[in-house]
């Protein structure tokens, strides 16, 4: 029998969800203005030093970051995490004598269940995989901000690009399992209750990257991202489309109207399933070909499309839903 919640209880929940999602909207552009605003103050000595600071550790975030568990055991993330709540679940193992690529789908508005699976230690990941550490990777260009580099590298998280994951991945030993949201930015504009769409028939990059490395490539699907908040989705060729796609291709994010449950940013509080698939056994070739990059790519949506239809009953959906790759 489930325990009613207490409004003190609600009320942490709701206030840890905001501050997350305040930090995700606004964190990087409040940083920025603050850095500016100290340079005509007489704090201007700070800014000076940090941008010294910032220009001798520029290649920290893709060379391991700065990654603490101080700030992955916060409180706030259990309180996050029950908002919703988000359940992580185990389908395989994963051995911690070995490196894998794990492919968050879908991106949804804010990656709420890849975020706190992976980049918090509230869901037990590293209890329900022992031995194996995970790393979310996200949009490399948050890691120029100044001070919000600093909070995101603590938090655990690295950049999205090649030179980062050839470090996690082959100089940082065994065990890591590095989650890349494959969908990305074109995926969060297909974000919408009742809607299962991914981005995948042209994303090819993370094969490649295993292929070169050698580490398995794991499907995850995060049942409920969707349904987190409202979206107004524009037609293909229309005005207000052509201006999301333009501001993606100049910043690598895309501005999504939306709306949430409650004061309009907080999520609906709608159950998150991540479901961790099974791993993709996947070669070492030093200069992999078209054909095998194809090849390996095809089985890993083949895979992600089974895991799908193998646990959305289970995770809340009929049976009729479908898995729409695009």
């Amino acid at each position: 029998m489930t325990q009613e919640k207490t409004q003190l209880k609600e009320f942490l929940e709701s206030i840890s969800v905001l501050q997350w999602v305040l930090s995700f909207l606004l964190l990087g552009v409040a940083c920025i203005i603050l850095m500016v605003y100290l340079m005509f103050t007489s704090l201007w000595p700070l800014s000076a030093l940090y941008f010294v600071w910032l220009v001798m550790d520029w290649h920290t975030p893709e060379r391991g970051g700065r990654r603490t568990m101080f700030v992955r055991k916060w409180k706030v993330w259990e309180h996050m995490r029950d908002y919703f709540p988000v359940k992580l679940v185990k389908t395989a193992e994963l051995n911690p004598n070995k490196n894998y690529i794990l492919g968050s789908h879908p991106h949804g508005i804010m990656c709420a269940g890849a975020f706190t699976c992976f980049s918090t230690e509230s869901c037990g990941f590293a209890e329900a995989f022992p031995g194996m550490r995970a790393s979310l990777a996200i949009l490399a260009g948050l890691f120029r901000i100044p001070f919000n580099r600093e909070y995101i590298m603590s938090a655990g998280l690295y950049p999205v690009s090649k030179p980062s994951l050839v470090h996690l991945l082959s100089k940082s030993g065994k065990g890591n399992a590095v989650v890349i949201v494959i969908g990305g930015a074109a995926e969060s504009l297909a974000s919408s209750p009742g809607l299962n769409t991914v981005v995948m028939k042209e994303r090819k990059g993370f094969v490649r990257v295993a292929l070169e490395l050698g580490v398995d490539l794991v499907p995850v699907y995060s049942f409920g991202e969707n349904e987190l908040y409202q979206q107004v989705i524009f037609a293909e060729g229309s005005l207000c489309r052509r201006l999301q796609d333009l501001f993606k291709k100049i910043m690598g994010f895309a501005p999504c109207l939306f709306v949430g449950e409650r004061f309009v940013l907080l999520p609906y509080r709608t159950p998150i399933t991540t479901v961790v698939g099974s791993p993709i056994s996947v070669p070492k070739r030093v200069m992999p070909t078209d054909e095998e990059v194809d090849h390996y790519h095809t089985l890993y949506m083949e895979a992600l499309s089974k895991l799908f239809h193998e646990h959305k009953v289970s995770c809340g959906l009929s049976e009729n839903h479908k898995l729409q790759i695009i």
